[in-house]
């Protein structure tokens, strides 16, 4: 067997065993409940650009708040349980066993956010959908294209989120300190980066003219930045964005990568 099959077989049990977790379904109800009750509070939807703009906040909020749930014990418990231990003597690698793990929770997440944000997006295109059938290409124009790359941001940082909780949970290595990190982790990436970032500004730690570049480099500020330079400012012609597209992107990038890394790395050392 090789190493890929072997992550695999992580990968499969991580599933297997969510499949099986009625939370998680229940988690996901939750989450369907919560957007679809934000993005119809006002009446009908007006289109996809008006129902990122209501759901967005909640989203920003609920999508960390379910990686959290999906991923603080995703190591915390195998270490518990002296697994790590046990695959020193088996041909797996620690990075396989934590990106066999990150993976399947990945898949919970992708399920339990993505469905029903999916779904919502039906909702509004067989209900309250703009009457063009053009994809927007140009600003001005309300399309389904839109609602996809907010979809498509909205998972990536989910994953970022994701990534976080896993390297708290190695650093735990219990269930009780996993669930402390986890709320302490919560809030710091939920409104601690802005906290800090206005807290600095205003303290002129920072000058104010680099609001927009240090709100990319956090996770909340750069997916928020992402999602009003390329879903919300394209429906509108005379706006521009606040944070540089580049930047935020390669910001959720470098987070999801650092923190996975860091996971592994912890994970070979305990």
């Amino acid at each position: 067997m090789t190493t890929a099959e072997r992550v695999w077989r992580v990968f499969a049990r991580e599933v297997q065993a969510a499949v099986r977790t009625r939370s998680f379904l229940a988690l996901a109800l939750v989450t369907t409940i919560a957007v679809f009750g934000v993005a119809t509070a006002g009446g009908p939807a007006g289109g996809y650009v008006p129902t990122v703009v209501d759901v967005l906040v909640v989203v920003e909020i609920l999508v960390p708040t379910v990686a959290f749930a999906v991923g603080y014990r995703a190591m915390a418990d195998p270490i518990a349980r002296g697994e790590l231990d046990v695959m020193e003597t088996y041909p797996l690698p620690t990075w396989g066993y934590v990106g066999g793990t990150y993976a399947g929770r990945a898949v919970v997440l992708s399920a339990v956010v993505g469905v029903p944000l999916a779904a919502l997006g039906v909702y509004v295109a067989t209900t309250a959908g703009p009457e063009t059938t053009v994809f927007a290409s140009h600003r001005g124009i309300d399309s389904p294209l839109l609602y996809l790359r907010f979809l498509a941001l909205t998972l990536l940082y989910g994953f970022v989120s994701l990534s976080l909780v896993v390297l708290l949970s190695v650093l735990a290595g219990s269930r009780s300190r996993a669930l402390v990190l986890a709320l302490a982790g919560l809030l710091v990436l939920t409104v601690g980066g802005d906290v800090a970032v206005f807290a600095a500004l205003d303290g002129s730690v920072l000058p104010s003219e680099s609001l927009g570049g240090v709100l990319a480099v956090t996770p909340a500020g750069a997916y928020r930045g992402l999602v009003f330079d390329q879903v919300l400012y394209v429906a509108v012609p005379t706006r521009s964005s606040f944070v540089p597209g580049w930047l935020a992107t390669g910001a959720l990038v470098g987070w999801w990568a650092a923190t996975l890394a860091g996971a592994a790395a912890v994970a070979h050392l305990r």
